[in-house]
């Protein structure tokens, strides 16, 4: 069997037709779901996409793997998805982004070459990489933001447009009155990109995932990971003008949330993104640009499927759908992702297993619990491996798409943040290692502790769904903040770093130094089988204490 683990970079839980949404309407993400599960309360490891992709990649908490910001490199020797699933003989590659940073120190103290093979990987999270990029070529004063050379880039200039940077001048802007309308200003996200839509981002990044599938040797992981809907939030004809003012939700905040907010809540609240996502004009902007790129997604998905149905490949291959994080649009008075409201940290997951045993599950929606950390674990029993528990710490989602109730599934998900190079640190005066969030979520009541010494915020979602009262200060409530920092305090003793040994090792392990002539704290031999002192039994064959050799 094959895996198609696609990601869509920013794209929120509820901004899919098989999720509710109103207005958006998605047949194809909607034919994934009717022909597998989709999981209604999966939440990402962190709301921001570096240290959010390294838990998907490797399975493991930010905290476990380190990687916890965009930029902090993911350390040399990290185990990843790639490691796993090639010891079960399945190929994993990557086409499009990952938004890693390699550990250039480490592999330097250990002189791995990043043109060997493995240094390779070391360097793209553990993947061979049939075509990367991050999708995210801002060019400044000092250059551009990302200096490795952008392959989407080179097509376009390949397709004739011209530049140094296409990217920015024709895939992510407008024009007017002749000039460019970059996307990075808010105010020309309903214009239409300057571009042809079959050269845009999205659809070229299908084109290389239909190249791979047409030439991959089998089995294959796929690693298909759209820039897309993430900003700038520009889109090609006919997807800028599909959505309009009239379809823009009302935003979901409340004017109780800007009374005396928690200070870190506080400190998001007044930074330039949830500043500029205040603006009605903004959101009236932005909302209809990002549905058309969702449009879009959706619309080269279906190209994706069709493609898996021509080639018979569909009966074989597993779907995944996901995003790294959601967006918040100007809910809860804040724009982009980053804190542990809904629309930020929810995250839609819909999962197709072509085989029999999931045929009962076809269709449904599942409400477990689900960590973005699941994936890692399910890919590896998809491939036929047994899940290795002393390095990946989330859970296989198979007994879900069999039909199967897990045993004791876990009670609270977990989600951290830690925002130490934010200028929101700096403005509540936090060092690095206090400027940290930890979200624990159990269905109904969601606790987010604060690092620095401030209170924690509580949100219960069975009376509050739409998370406008923090509860945090109310006395009467402290028995429940208890039990969720009980659930966080044994979270925190969990046992993440031994990833050398198994329980099942160590387990093997037990007793082998006395079958291999470690005897301590005998006094006559006897308090052991006498199989075990046998080489040092017997007479001896010279005596060097009297002298005579």
């Amino acid at each position: 069997m094959n895996i198609l683990f696609i990601m869509y970079d920013q794209l929120r839980f509820d901004y899919l037709g098989c999720a509710g949404h109103p207005r958006l309407h998605t047949p194809n993400f909607d034919r994934v779901a009717r022909m597998g599960v989709r999981f209604t309360n999966a939440y990402c490891q962190s709301p921001v996409c570096g240290a959010s992709r390294m838990s998907f990649y490797t399975g493991r908490y930010p905290s476990s793997h380190g990687a916890q910001w965009n930029g902090f490199p993911l350390r040399v020797g990290e185990v990843t998805l790639g490691d796993h699933l090639r010891k079960l003989g399945m190929d994993c590659w990557l086409i499009g982004k990952t938004h890693m940073k390699a550990d250039a120190e480490g592999m330097a103290r250990l002189g791995l070459s990043p043109d060997s093979v493995i240094g390779a990987r070391q360097a793209e999270c553990g993947f061979d990489a049939w075509v990367r990029d991050d999708g995210l070529w801002g060019e400044g004063p000092d250059g551009f933001y990302d200096e490795k050379r952008s392959p989407y880039n080179e097509y376009l200039k390949s397709k004739g447009y011209d530049g140094t940077n296409p990217w920015a001048d024709y895939a992510n802007a407008g024009i007017e009155d002749g000039d460019i309308a970059s996307g990075w200003m808010f105010r020309n996200a309903d214009k239409p990109a300057n571009i042809a839509e079959e050269d845009s981002e999205t659809p070229w990044l299908t084109s290389e995932t239909i190249r791979f599938m047409e030439e991959a040797k089998r089995p294959w992981c796929a690693h298909v990971s759209y820039i897309k809907p993430h900003w700038p939030y520009i889109v090609p004809a006919p997807y800028h003008d599909m959505f309009g003012a009239n379809d823009v939700p009302q935003a979901l905040r409340h004017p109780v949330e800007r009374e005396d907010p928690h200070p870190v809540y506080g400190a998001y609240m007044e930074n330039p993104i949830a500043r500029a996502f205040q603006r009605d004009e903004v959101r009236q902007k932005v909302i209809p640009a990002y549905m058309g790129l969702i449009k879009q997604c959706d619309d080269q998905l279906g190209r994706l499927l069709d493609h898996l149905e021509a080639t018979g490949e569909l009966s074989d291959t597993m779907i995944v759908l996901t995003s790294d994080h959601g967006d918040y649009l100007g809910d809860h008075w804040l724009g982009e992702k980053d804190l542990f409201h809904e629309p930020s940290v929810k995250i839609p997951m819909i999962v197709f297993d072509p085989r029999p045993q999931a045929e009962a599950t076809r269709g449904t929606t599942c409400d477990a619990l689900v960590e973005s950390i699941d994936l890692a674990a399910t890919f590896v029993e998809a491939a036929g491996g047994e899940v290795p528990d002393h390095i990946i710490e989330g859970r296989s989602l198979m007994p879900f798409l069999h039909g199967r109730e897990p045993e004791d599934w876990r009670e609270v998900a977990i989600s951290e943040y830690d925002y130490s190079v934010t200028g929101m640190c700096t403005n509540l005066g936090l060092s690095p290692r206090d400027a940290r969030l930890f979200m624990v979520f159990d269905g109904r009541w969601k606790l987010i502790h604060a690092e620095g010494g401030f209170r924690p915020m509580l949100f219960d979602l069975d009376t509050d769904p739409e998370e406008f009262h923090d509860l945090g200060g109310d006395p009467d409530l402290a028995n429940q903040i208890a039990r969720l920092y009980d659930h966080l305090a044994r979270w925190g003793r969990r046992m993440s770093q031994r990833v050398t040994r198994s329980d099942a090792d160590i387990e093997a392990m037990r007793g082998r130094s006395l079958r291999r002539g470690i005897l301590p704290f005998l006094y006559d031999g006897s308090e052991v089988d006498s199989e075990l002192t046998q080489k040092y039994r017997g007479p001896a064959r010279q005596n060097h204490v009297d002298g005579d050799g």
